[in-house]
């Protein structure tokens, strides 16, 4: 397994181990004492499974307080995965991170806590899911805007109308956000 940088100190795209014949492919999508050996002793708490349409845009969500950690991936279709950095005083604050996730690369999405997070399905039937580090709670649940000028992401949506729930229709600006302490 291999862990790849981004510009953004803490999030990682995670390379599997695939091992493939003409019967099909084995890997390790998550091993406690691997990740550890990496420098992720993570504790996860919750698994969650979303299937979404072409153009479903989830996002972009965070939780404070008990923020969660996500190790994210798709098993089916393709999506747009992306972070935005919401800890207070970090020189990256506000700036996004992407990484296109499919069935086909299988690379996976290290988000810690302090972090907003979204996706774009840029294929009907894209199976995404998520490991957990602390527990889903609605009542601090947040979104921030997806489109936010002040943050930029450069989604790829030639061609596709965003579908969103009402709750990220609603997202708030960066400049209102609360920082993550």
């Amino acid at each position: 397994m291999e862990l790849i940088p981004t510009e953004i100190e803490g999030l990682l795209i995670v390379e599997p181990r695939v091992f493939g014949d003409e019967r099909g492919f084995f890997l390790e999508s998550w091993n406690r004492r691997t990740f550890a050996q990496l420098g992720l002793d993570l504790d996860f708490v919750q698994d969650n499974h979303s299937r979404s349409a072409r153009g479903v845009l989830r996002g972009l969500h965070y939780q404070q307080p008990n923020p969660q950690g996500k190790l994210v991936r798709v098993v089916a279709g393709r999506a747009w995965d992306v972070a935005v950095d919401l800890r207070a005083g970090s020189p990256t604050y506000g700036r996004w991170a992407g990484v296109e996730l499919s069935a086909e690369n299988k690379r996976m999405f290290w988000v810690p806590p302090g972090f907003a997070h979204g996706f774009v399905s840029l294929e009907d039937g894209t199976d995404f899911l998520y490991k957990c580090t602390a527990s889903y709670d609605p009542a601090n649940e947040h979104s921030l805007m997806w489109n936010d000028p002040a943050v930029g992401i450069e989604w790829p949506l030639e061609g596709i109308e965003p579908q969103l729930s009402a709750k990220d229709k609603v997202g708030k600006p960066l400049h209102e956000v609360e920082a993550f302490v």
